[in-house]
């Protein structure tokens, strides 16, 4: 029986030697078993062909040098080449295909005929001929669209506004595109081979730590930094790094992507003051202050140390308003949020609620000595004389205060408990604090 025969006629048991082998290809195990066997099956019988045909000395001597003569059109393993580089297989990984191939048909062969003739000496030869032409075309495929792979990947990388560099596993640069150079405000021979360490970035120790993130478990990582670049570029970045691995899957490098997020998170950071603050004074609104006394609560929580809450309404304030007009007023309300702020600690929050009341969170409120010191150098500070437009002005300002856990077992019922103590200052006359309690005690400077 002829070798080509042969390969036909036992094409099963062929392609089940070589579908064993084909499970070990690690670019394989993602592809369809049916699609990888009928592949293979197409390239046994091309070959078989092959070995039918007609073929001079000097095509059997070129074809055993990988230069037989090709018909012009794209060969099965021209196809072949191209196919596995764009799926991902190394070159070794694509041989090997070839090699189980010859492994599997050269086994069989043998194994039916123990005793070679001259005849089938020369097959096989043609055989092994027909395989290396087809290892030839099949590689130089791979190569051709592997370096247009690369020349189309350069150009992405000249032509990408992103900064993109490649480093090492040492965190050195070993590739910078112009936009990393533009933005280091370096030229490129400066940058490869250094480290950001090397470079006197800011940001090099926490980015060290997440590359050798990237490097162990071969996922993607996004990160923030803050850093003034020698360029003046931006301030604000994000960062994509990722891992780049080799063909056995072992990370050999890290690439990273920069992105200059300055305008927007100054953008974000704008939309959230706005939200949060007093669009008059600049103080933490009832939101902010809110979400902050919560905060002050939990840690009270923890602690133990207690907190107080001042609660502050301007006596008569919209005299000011109904004499002097709102400008004056908001002139006033601008000024009280500034003495406020030199009353208390920088830690402590001075909020506005709306209109002229007024709030002041005081942590680790210890002493009840110490917080009724803090409410009379409010009293002191606002009843000095405010300049307007017009004309000065002078206020007086009522004050309640509540205590956190003592008065309230929650952050919207001590802003309750506070709030009634003010009411009953009030009552009392201006320049007055009242803190809440049984006893309500009022103390303060009477008007």
């Amino acid at each position: 029986m002829r070798l080509s025969d042969f390969i036909r006629a036992q094409i099963e048991p062929i392609l089940e030697n070589w579908q064993a082998f084909a499970k070990t290809i690690f670019h394989a195990g993602h592809m369809d078993a049916a699609g990888l066997r009928d592949h293979a099956r197409e390239m046994l019988l091309v070959i078989a062909d092959d070995l039918d045909s007609q073929q001079s000395a000097a095509e059997q001597a070129a074809k055993s040098k990988g230069r037989g003569p090709k018909d012009g059109g794209e060969s099965w393993a021209e196809v072949h080449g191209g196919d596995r580089q764009a799926s991902g297989f190394s070159v070794m990984e694509t041989i090997s295909e070839f090699r189980a191939l010859r492994a599997s048909v050269v086994s069989l062969w043998t194994d039916a005929h123990p005793t070679v003739t001259g005849q089938q000496l020369d097959e096989l030869t043609r055989f092994h001929e027909a395989i290396d032409q087809a290892v030839a075309e099949s590689l130089e495929q791979y190569a051709t669209v592997k370096e247009m792979e690369t020349r189309l990947f350069g150009a992405i990388l000249v032509a990408s506004p992103d900064p993109i560099y490649v480093l090492d596993l040492k965190g050195r640069v070993i590739y910078a595109n112009q936009a990393t150079a533009d933005l280091f405000g370096l030229k490129p021979e400066a940058i490869i081979g250094r480290s950001n360490f090397d470079l006197g970035f800011s940001f090099a120790l926490d980015f060290q730590r997440n590359q050798e993130r990237v490097i162990a478990s071969q996922s993607t990582y996004r990160g923030k930094f803050v850093h003034r670049f020698a360029s003046g570029q931006g301030e604000r970045f994000e960062y994509l790094l990722a891992p780049v691995l080799d063909e056995h899957q072992d990370t050999e490098a890290t690439v990273c992507i920069i992105q200059d997020v300055t305008e927007r998170a100054l953008a974000e950071e704008r939309i959230w003051h706005s939200a949060h603050h007093d669009a008059l004074t600049g103080l933490p609104n009832r939101r902010l202050f809110l979400d902050r006394l919560e905060q002050e609560v939990k840690h009270t929580n923890r602690t133990g140390l207690p907190l107080a809450l001042l609660f502050m309404d301007l006596d008569d304030f919209k005299e000011v308003n109904d004499s002097l007009g709102h400008e004056a007023g908001d002139s006033v309300l601008c000024d009280v949020a500034e003495r406020l702020a030199d009353c208390v600690r920088e830690d402590d929050t001075v909020a506005r609620q709306g209109g002229d009341e007024f709030t002041v969170v005081l942590a680790a409120a210890n002493r009840r000595e110490d917080v009724e010191q803090v409410a009379q150098a409010i009293i002191d500070a606002l009843a000095q004389p405010f300049q307007t437009a017009l004309q000065p002005v002078q206020i007086s300002v009522s004050i309640g205060v509540a205590f956190y856990p003592q008065d309230a077992p929650t952050p919207l019922a001590l802003l309750e408990a506070a709030d009634r103590a003010m009411y009953k200052a009030k009552e009392s006359g201006s320049n007055r604090m009242c803190f809440h309690g049984p006893s309500a005690e009022t103390a303060g400077q009477p008007s």
